[in-house]
């Protein structure tokens, strides 16, 4: 073999700003392979022109792509140029996450949870209502309420139910971009009219009681996620601070929603059910 077109590893090494270490790994992951091997030494050697492929691998790397993906997307144009995409897309979404959650950070520190959202009490009916449910995190959250209200309204217009109150969501533990947990999209409807029959597969109708509720309304791009988190945070805080017991999922209730996030005409109610604390 004329090794006149190789380069050591070292070299390459150095050509690339690929460590020894990553160019071994990546050869046995089949990422890139060396072009020769000695057979007595065992000292890898690549072409010169794999030096620029080694070099993508390092920027794409440097992205999070995970090295399973590496050997399909340095094979297909398209698909690489799709990848980089979303990539781009995904950290423009996080760093709009970043600077809501410090713009809020800041309305707190200097005017503390309770002048930006103000907490009241009150009265929650008993209801029932049309659910469906699901595990996610925040990244599946929009889409499945879409859906999940289309289907249900869909079911409602069957009937035709009569509404008793807006549609909300229940949440039962954190939601957000590290952590899932069971959402349930509610949709209230009066018992004294008619009932939803023939349900599809993971829909049912629940009966919810009374209930005593602690809540805060957010409008317009404070009622977008992750601004919207921090009337979670006032709501649990004046829970605490006044000595009482969570007596339920949070609620996420759509006093005025235009179906886009951010829309300044949004108005979400934040309800969360209270109760005395137990003694025991």
């Amino acid at each position: 073999m004329d090794r006149r077109n190789l380069l050591p590893i070292g070299q390459f090494s150095q050509a690339s700003g690929l460590s020894v270490t990553a160019l071994r790994y990546y050869g046995a992951s089949g990422v890139l392979v060396p072009a020769f091997v000695d057979p007595v030494s065992g000292y890898r050697y690549f072409r010169r022109d794999q030096v620029r492929t080694a070099q993508l691998i390092r920027a794409l790397r440097q992205l999070d792509i995970p090295v399973e993906e590496l050997s399909r997307l340095l094979g297909e144009e398209e698909g690489l140029a799709a990848a980089l995409r979303e990539q781009l897309r995904a950290a423009e979404r996080r760093l709009e996450v970043q600077r809501s959650v410090v713009h809020s950070l800041l309305s707190r520190l200097t005017e503390g949870a309770e002048m930006t959202h103000r907490v009241t009490v009150r009265q929650g009916a008993a209801e029932r209502i049309l659910v469906r449910g699901a595990t996610l995190d925040n990244s599946g959250l929009d889409a499945f309420l879409r859906g999940a209200y289309q289907e249900m309204y869909e079911v409602a217009g069957r009937g035709p139910l009569t509404f008793a109150g807006p549609a909300f969501v229940r949440f039962h533990g954190v939601c957000d971009d590290e952590n899932a947990t069971l959402v349930e999209a509610c949709l209230p409807f009066r018992e004294d009219g008619a009932q939803p029959s023939d349900l599809p597969e993971g829909m049912a109708v629940r009966e919810l009681p009374a209930s005593t509720l602690a809540c805060t309304e957010v409008e317009g791009e404070a009622a977008a996620f992750p601004r919207i988190l921090g009337a979670y945070d006032a709501v649990a805080g004046w829970i605490t601070e006044h000595g009482f017991a969570f007596g339920g999922p949070a609620r996420m209730i759509y006093r005025r929603w235009t179906g886009t996030p951010d829309h300044p005409d949004n108005r979400l109610e934040i309800a969360w059910p209270i109760a005395e604390p137990d003694e025991g």
